[in-house]
């Protein structure tokens, strides 16, 4: 993979471009240390090295000032070349590891690829290191050699520096879409069934708790963002995460929330567990945990299930048993009385090999007995077929239809009717390309308020059969 080059004229041009604005544009200190400054810095220098370009050489096009100067604010105020692929939206990572190396990219189709781009040296990692510090108020340093932060674009990043790295100086940007994933999407590639979804619907709309669980990068919550529309437009919803990465539809009464790292001080730190702790005196309807990794976290999370709250949260494991035995054994040890608190647990999985993630398994944590007294097995309710690559139904539910009816008052028989009339909408939706965040949003919304206008549009009447 690579990108375009600069002839040794222009980019000589440009150097010496690059030294006047060093000389007649200034920054301030305060300007220096405010993440939310960079834009006026930008607009400032935009100005002048326009000007710049203009008086050094007059035959430059309007449209080869525009891209010169573009090509020098990523240099001189971005992630120089690097900034080229984070437009790319067929790339999920992009790894600097040394200026010894090339940078590669993880593509969505073809893994992992080689650029054409080579940092010039170990200076000019650290150079983008503090740039992406520097946007979210952060230090890295060689006493504080650990970096996560986050881009404007809502890209993660996380540096870390020599020798704690020990080939040289290191960035990992993981992208996310512009346009976030929804519903729609995972269920044309085949992530998910419209089958699943409806009954994670009627779980949401009924205020159920649900966990999905999964490994590094299976689509943790990119599953658990593409279920929030599922939620009332009437309820007030409060998220937690370390990085910013849900993007829920326009319609819900969101607040989304965002840890914060201490300073060089070790002064400041908003940790998840303050957050969360804080969000319980919101009067949220619906809480969001981005990740669960700790126990006191676990602890006012599964507290919150049980006084009343519905709790939506990631956590890292491969099927629906071993999220119990993560959840019951340390770092995290949840008591196993407490499990009953979820509804129903969702699981993602990641074929590296050929590049694709499905729903593994869709499960149930239910009481039961054995040799040391009360515990919690899994039952598993749909799982993924890979010979086939299908979902296929595995076991009935021993506890979510039965906690349905006793929160709602309906019949299994009603159940299942309102299940089939969520798969028809479902299906109309994929079948029309509802696919944009809000667009999604607004068949949510209007679904909320009248029901049978959008069951019409979807072709199924209100009076099904039975």
């Amino acid at each position: 993979m690579s990108v375009p080059k600069l002839t040794v004229a222009t980019r000589a041009l440009m150097d010496h471009i690059k030294d006047g604005l060093i000389t007649e544009v200034s920054i301030s200190n305060k300007e220096i240390v405010d993440p939310k400054a960079i834009t006026v810095i930008k607009k400032r220098f935009e100005t002048k090295a326009k000007k710049l370009f203009k008086d050094r050489v007059s035959s430059l096009t309007e449209e080869t000032v525009n891209f010169l100067t573009n090509v020098l604010m990523q240099d001189m105020l971005g992630l120089g070349e690097i900034e080229y692929i984070l437009n790319d939206e067929n790339l999920e990572e992009i790894v600097i590891t040394s200026s010894k190396e090339p940078v590669r990219v993880y593509h969505k189709a073809h893994g992992w690829l080689e650029t054409n781009i080579v940092p010039t040296n170990e200076e000019q990692i650290l150079n983008y290191s503090n740039i992406i510090g520097r946007r979210v108020g952060r230090q890295i340093s060689a006493l504080t050699p650990l970096l996560d932060a986050h881009l404007v674009t809502g890209d993660r990043a996380n540096a870390v520096l020599f020798p704690i790295s020990t080939k040289g100086n290191t960035i990992t940007i993981r992208k996310f879409s512009r346009d976030p994933w929804t519903m729609v999407d995972f269920v044309r590639n085949n992530t998910v069934t419209p089958e699943i979804l409806s009954l994670i619907w009627l779980s949401i709309q009924y205020e159920m708790n649900v966990l999905i669980s999964g490994g590094t990068a299976s689509g943790k919550t990119s599953f658990l963002n593409i279920c929030m529309p599922f939620i009332p437009p009437n309820q007030r919803i409060v998220s937690i995460e370390d990085t910013r990465e849900l993007q829920l539809p326009k319609f819900l009464y969101w607040c989304p929330l965002t840890v914060r790292q201490p300073n060089p001080e070790g002064k400041g730190e908003v940790s998840m567990l303050d957050l969360l702790i804080n969000s319980l005196r919101m009067r949220p309807d619906r809480i969001i945990l981005g990740e669960m990794r700790k126990k006191a976290q676990a602890e006012v999370l599964f507290e919150a299930m049980h006084t009343g709250h519905s709790v939506y949260a990631t956590v890292h494991a491969d099927t629906v048993e071993e999220t119990i035995q993560r959840l019951t054994n340390p770092p995290i040890e949840v008591p196993k009385n407490l499990l009953t608190g979820v509804n129903l647990n969702v699981v993602m999985f990641r074929d590296r090999r050929l590049g694709f993630r499905r729903c593994l398994q869709v499960g149930e944590f239910v009481p039961s007995m054995d040799e040391s007294g009360s515990t919690v097995k899994p039952n598993i309710l749909y799982r993924w077929k890979a010979s086939t690559d299908k979902m296929v139904e595995h076991s009935a539910p021993l506890r979510l239809f039965s906690e349905l009816s006793r929160v709602t008052g309906m019949s299994m028989e009603e159940i299942n009717r309102d299940l089939q009339r969520k798969q028809r909408i479902l299906r109309w939706m994929v079948k029309e390309d509802i696919s944009n965040v809000n667009d999604v949003g607004a068949v949510m919304r209007e679904y909320y308020t009248d029901p049978e206008a959008v069951l019409k549009r979807a072709g199924a009447s209100g009076n099904d059969e039975k």
